[in-house]
């Protein structure tokens, strides 16, 4: 008798809902400190992840959500682009 597979479930750093993998977008910091989407969520370092919901993107940055899952303080450019980055990835 097989199993069901599991399902790797991941919270969203802005809203806090739980949900699949392939339904979210994964932030990372990698080893030389750029933060950096990560569409394909294999690149190395350290990630978290959020809905591909700028709304989440915009709670994230308000609560610190990111800052605290990356483990870094992230200046306001880096906040810019990563709002950029995610509208032009088809939802």
């Amino acid at each position: 008798m097989m199993g069901m597979k599991k399902i790797p479930l991941r919270q969203c750093i802005g809203c806090g809902e739980m949900k699949s993998k392939k339904e979210m977008l994964r932030v990372i910091k990698t080893p030389e400190d750029t933060i950096m989407l990560d569409a394909t969520g294999r690149k190395n370092g350290r990630g978290a992840y959020i809905c591909k919901n700028p709304d989440c993107l915009k709670k994230a940055i308000k609560n610190k959500g990111l800052e605290r899952s990356l483990k870094v303080s992230i200046p306001q450019e880096v906040y810019e682009h990563l709002t950029k980055e995610m509208e032009s990835i088809d939802r």
